[in-house]
Order: C-alpha cells, then sequence, then structure tokens
C-alpha cells in the first residue's frame, strides 16, 4: 500500500490489519502508529521505481493511495501523481500483482463549471483550475488504460475525506477559525460532497475483495471509476462551521465578495510563490473556487457494482469528530 501514513492509506491498512490481512505500507517516514498495528513498513520514494517495485513484491492487492493534495505552490504534482502512478503500475507488472486499486478523486472531472448530481459518464473537461486535478486525471487514465482479463483495476473517487485522526484539512480550519481569519464567500449556497473516514474506507476494502475474487464482480468494476461519498451533499459554510463547533471555536462571523476572494488569493499566491515557501498559501483562487461551486455525485453505481453504502451520516461525523477531539483534548488535531 502506498500512503500508508497518511490519514486515509492508514486508516485502510489498519482496517485490513484487523481483519487479519498482512499488511505492507509504503511511505517516505516511519510511522510507529503502524508498527503497533503490526503493520510491516518500508521506506522510499514513490517516485523510485526500483524502490517501489521492492515493496510490491508478493502482495496479492496493491492500495495506491499516495498523492500529492493541494493547492498551489512549488508543490511538483506531477512526480508524486503522474511518476509514482507510472512507477505502481510497473511495479505491478514486473511482479505479477493482478488487482489494483487507485485512490483518485472527483477532482479528476473538475474543471470550472457546477457538477450537480453527475455520474461516472460526466467527461473529463478540457481545462483544470489547478494541477492536482490535471494530475490527477492524467494518473487515473493511466490506470484504467492499464486493465485487462489479466490484471484488474479500479478507481475510486472519494470527495473531501474527513474525521477524526485528520491531521491535514482539520488542523488548518481550526488554526484559521481560533485566529478569525476565516471569512464566508457571499454567494448563492452550492452543494458539495464530502466522504467520512470510515465510509472511504469501506469503498476501498469493498473494491479490494471484489478484485481478488476475480468473478463476475471483478470484471464488471475492472477499468472503471466510482464515485464514493456520504451521499448527503452539504453547504460549504454549513459544514465548515460543524468542523468548528465540534472544536469548540465559533462559527464563521465576516464575509467578504467572490471577487475580493479571488483578488485576495491571487496576492496569497503571487506572495507564497516570491517567498519561496514549500507548502500551499494561506489562501489560492483554487480555494475560492472550491469553496464556491457545486460539487456533488451520484453514487449509484458504487452501490449497485460495489455493494457500496454509506454508513454514517453527517450528524453522526460530527458527534464522532467532537467526541475525539474531546477525549484527545485536540492534541492530535492541532498540536
Amino acid at each position: 500500500m502506498t500512503g500508508a501514513g497518511g490519514f486515509l492509506g492508514g486508516a485502510i491498512a489498519r482496517a485490513l490489519r484487523a481483519g487479519g490481512d498482512n499488511v505492507r505500507g509504503f511511505s517516505r517516514g516511519v510511522h510507529p502508529e503502524l508498527a503497533d498495528n503490526g503493520i510491516e513498513q518500508r521506506q522510499g520514494d514513490i517516485a523510485d521505481r526500483e524502490a517501489v517495485i521492492d515493496a510490491t513484491s508478493g502482495v496479492d492487492v496493491v492500495f495506491h493511495v499516495a498523492a500529492k493534495v493541494g493547492a498551489g505552490g512549488h508543490a511538483d504534482f506531477r512526480t508524486t501523481n503522474v511518476t509514482g502512478t507510472e512507477n505502481v503500475l510497473a511495479a505491478c507488472r514486473e511482479c505479477g500483482v493482478a488487482s489494483l486499486v487507485y485512490t483518485s478523486t472527483p477532482s479528476v472531472v473538475s474543471g470550472l463549471a457546477d457538477l450537480d448530481g453527475v455520474d461516472e459518464s460526466v467527461a473529463y473537461p478540457t481545462r483544470y483550475d489547478g494541477d492536482y486535478g490535471r494530475t490527477k486525471a492524467e494518473a487515473e487514465r493511466l490506470v484504467l488504460a492499464s486493465a485487462s482479463d489479466e490484471y484488474r483495476c479500479v478507481a475510486l473517487r472519494p470527495p473531501l475525506i474527513w474525521g477524526p485522526h485528520d491531521t491535514s484539512l482539520l488542523p488548518r480550519i481550526i488554526e484559521r477559525g481560533r485566529s478569525g481569519a476565516l471569512r464566508r464567500i457571499k454567494g448563492p449556497p452550492k452543494k458539495q460532497d464530502v466522504t467520512y473516514i470510515d465510509d472511504a474506507v469501506q469503498a476501498h476494502l469493498l473494491a479490494g475483495d471484489l478484485l481478488l475474487s476475480g468473478g463476475d464482480g471483478a470484471r464488471r468494476i475492472n477499468g472503471r471509476p466510482y464515485f464514493v461519498s456520504s451521499g448527503e451533499p452539504v453547504e460549504a459554510w454549513e459544514f465548515l462551521n460543524g468542523l468548528l463547533a465540534a472544536a469548540g471555536v465559533p462559527p464563521i462571523q465576516k464575509s467578504v465578495s467572490l471577487r475580493t476572494a479571488l483578488a485576495v488569493g491571487w496576492v496569497a499566491e503571487k506572495a507564497h510563490a516570491l517567498s519561496g515557501a514549500e507548502g500551499d498559501p494561506r489562501m489560492s483562487r483554487w480555494m475560492v473556487r472550491q469553496l464556491t461551486s457545486s460539487r456533488w455525485f451520484d453514487i449509484s453505481a458504487a452501490r449497485r457494482d460495489l455493494g457500496y453504502e454509506p454508513q454514517v451520516s453527517l450528524a453522526e461525523g460530527m458527534m464522532r469528530l467532537k467526541a475525539w477531539l474531546d477525549e484527545t483534548d485536540g492534541k492530535n488535531a492541532w498540536g
């Protein structure tokens, strides 16, 4: 499994191990929590083909979760998202691994237009608003094009994954909420899909089991992408305020116009680039468009072909998140 040290990858690895499977994680660093769960670890760079091949040898199914995610900055999205995926595909061929579950994203079909309840028939856009979606789309096409009778693969497209143990999105939202830096962007309400972490894990396990079965279910999903989500589209600001409430932070009070938000995003991008800093700028035009666009999807195909059914409602997820934050006093979320 690539990306085993991340939020989703770690959750999938722990779930597989809890089910009695032997699990090998491949990531840059050492993760004690994986070792504590009996998960084998191999260290390396996904851009290093030989390291990926070495980590893949002897496994039955690969979960390719690792990705470069972000809104810009100086990140090299292509190296991780495209070259890394090419290396995973080469490793599967070299090591005779016949099953691959690829973690994709709805951003592969997200251009500049709203997406209201679309299914997997929606085409890739001709123009993207960021390198993340563009490179993930290129990688997804490589994965799906590799499908054959002897080699089975599937791409899952979960939108924003959230829940306990998130040490990426959640800490940033909480930190900015505490500082009063968050602003609501004025405009008509737009619905977006989110995915609770347990549901994202469930989708991956179902897909892996089907591919390994080699039966009609494997043939049905082979070479296909699937949207998976909580099936409960939510207005972006309602969702963000729910996360803040779970952490005991007041809701977003102030607002700005879309035009102002885009201008601030442009300035933040330029300042970030000039500074030479790593990671994402504090604001970007990509973030603004993500918050002010409709992004929700028809998950009927996943229900039909994968047997997927969301288990955790938005309300239940918020209660679980609050309980976790209360239990850890936020230490796992913001250090």
